[in-house]
């Protein structure tokens, strides 16, 4: 159930602009709910649009996904998290936020969360590359990224990592040195995300100059595939694809069509006849800027 608590993200300046290159003005909320509903509104707003898809549907986690969900004093935060955990149904929390807004007091919060509710905080790496953190303006560094994640483990916290495949200047051995990286760190979980662009990012802008070239979908499904041959057989995948609103996409169409996707990347591991884990153990070239 994906939430907007109104937060916003320390990378961005105060009116709006700056932040990652291919974030929306929503801050890659757009499937979320309503930011001018509070919480519960907003719940019962996307309870009815999943039930369409999923009637029988009754056990939820609650998800703070647009913006930094930890981007704000403990204080101001705690209220929307246990809100959210008070709503009919709600099993669960996951909080999505940057490495770098995670003070010690927002760890300690989301411990004693975590000791009451499943908890997963999903934490954007997109790449464990410097030079491409600082093409696509992430705002900082791979070091900040594994340091989370110590502190998180060291809270006994799970986390899911976000990486995305197709980013500007990446070829397959990066790409892949960043699923080694994840793998390497042991984190519980991961969501796997093709580069899309989408209006009104700096993103669209380089797309529309002809800047950058994007995966076609067979690319993609095999990138994915490479990509779980490396990850421990252990490693939650929470997500294979993602996409945007058709109202907001430009490129590429095809992601429009999830099934599609999930499809063409199980009909890979078919015919390879391949399994998540099976190459995890299995150094590679790591890929160089």
């Amino acid at each position: 159930m994906s939430l907007d608590a109104g937060f916003t993200c320390p990378h961005r300046l105060p009116d709006g602009t700056g932040g990652c290159i291919y974030c929306s003005p929503r801050g890659s909320g757009d499937c979320a709910g309503d930011s001018l509903l509070p919480l519960p509104e907003q719940f019962q707003q996307i309870k009815a649009r999943m039930q369409k898809k999923w009637p029988n549907v009754q056990k939820y986690i609650a998800y703070f996904q647009a913006y930094t969900g930890t981007f704000g004093a403990v204080d101001k935060l705690e209220p929307f998290y246990r809100t959210a955990l008070a709503q009919p149904g709600v099993v669960g929390l996951s909080v999505a936020t940057r490495p770098d807004c995670l003070s010690d007091e927002v760890v300690d919060l989301l411990k004693a969360l975590d000791n009451e509710t499943m908890l997963w905080v999903e934490l954007g790496l997109q790449s464990a590359h410097d030079c491409t953190l600082q093409r696509i303006n992430r705002g900082h560094d791979y070091q900040c990224f594994v340091d989370a994640v110590h502190r998180l483990h060291s809270a006994g916290i799970k986390v899911c990592a976000h990486i995305i495949l197709g980013l500007p200047g990446e070829d397959r051995p990066m790409m892949l040195a960043t699923a080694r990286a994840v793998a390497g760190l042991g984190i519980q979980g991961i969501k796997i995300h093709a580069l899309h662009v989408v209006k009104h990012t700096q993103l669209a802008t380089m797309w529309q100059r002809g800047d950058i070239e994007l995966l076609a979908r067979e690319e993609y499904a095999q990138l994915t595939v490479d990509v779980l041959e490396i990850l421990p057989p252990e490693t939650v995948v929470h997500r294979l694809t993602g996409d945007a609103p058709r109202d907001i996409l430009l490129a590429p169409s095809w992601i429009t069509n999830k099934w599609q996707v999930l499809q063409a990347i199980d009909d890979l591991l078919e015919a390879k006849n391949t399994w998540q884990g099976r190459s995890s153990a299995v150094p590679g070239n790591q890929g160089e800027c």
